[in-house]
């Protein structure tokens, strides 16, 4: 039976997802993810999901990070991003980013369904207005994003979490291990972000952010 992973913050729409889902592919086993955390917690007990519908603003994620983790540590899983904002140069830097799709919250749900059942089968589905020959992320978000396609997961989780002003402390205690080794995680952070500093970690992370939060 395919698996696939709604991982949004609202309750409510990940109902109405779970009854588009349900009628887009009948007998699928829905899992659900109201953070970033809890994504990566589901990943671990279901690692190869069909699909994955994303929302663009996930509490724990830093911009497109959300992203960029399911491209580099599950290539062969499509992730349909969903979100209010719709943005051309969003939903551009989304499919540069390796996203097979990008659809509104705003779009109907027999609209959802078919971009999901899109998606699922091995094709593209973005909203047919959008221009996504010319590239929209530049060196810089590129170079980020390729630093960031190198970390381990668990690197990965610090590194968010750097970004997000916890110190070592806090760290070892949300992941349950010791400082030396959240230590030893961000030696490696910052050298595969080339940056020697938690502030320019922040910084680098930062290329990633996105216009208006609020829009999820």
């Amino acid at each position: 039976m395919a698996s696939l992973i709604i991982a949004d913050d609202h309750p409510l729409f990940r109902a109405a997802l779970q009854d588009v889902i349900r009628q887009a592919m009948p007998g699928a086993d829905v899992v659900e993810a109201a953070s970033f955390a809890q994504l990566q917690q589901c990943l671990v007990e279901h690692p190869q999901p069909a699909l994955v519908l994303l929302d663009l603003h996930m509490p724990g994620a830093h911009g497109f990070s959300a992203l960029l983790f399911l491209t580099a540590h599950y290539a062969q899983t499509p992730v349909l991003m969903v979100s209010a904002n719709e943005q051309d140069n969003i939903i551009r830097r989304a499919a540069d980013h390796g996203a097979a799709g990008f659809i509104s919250k705003s779009a109907s749900m027999e609209a959802i369904g078919a971009a999901v059942q899109r998606v699922a089968r091995g094709d593209l589905s973005f909203p047919s207005g959008v221009d996504l020959s010319r590239p929209a992320i530049g060196a810089e978000e590129s170079g980020v994003a390729a630093a960031l396609g190198e970390l381990t997961p668990q690197q990965f989780r610090v590194a968010t979490m750097i970004s997000q002003g916890l110190l070592n402390k806090q760290i070892a205690y949300e992941l349950t291990v010791t400082e030396a080794t959240v230590k030893a995680h961000v030696t490696e952070v910052f050298r595969k972000l080339g940056v020697h500093s938690r502030t320019q970690a922040a910084l680098k992370l930062g290329s990633l952010d996105l216009p208006d939060p609020g829009n999820g």
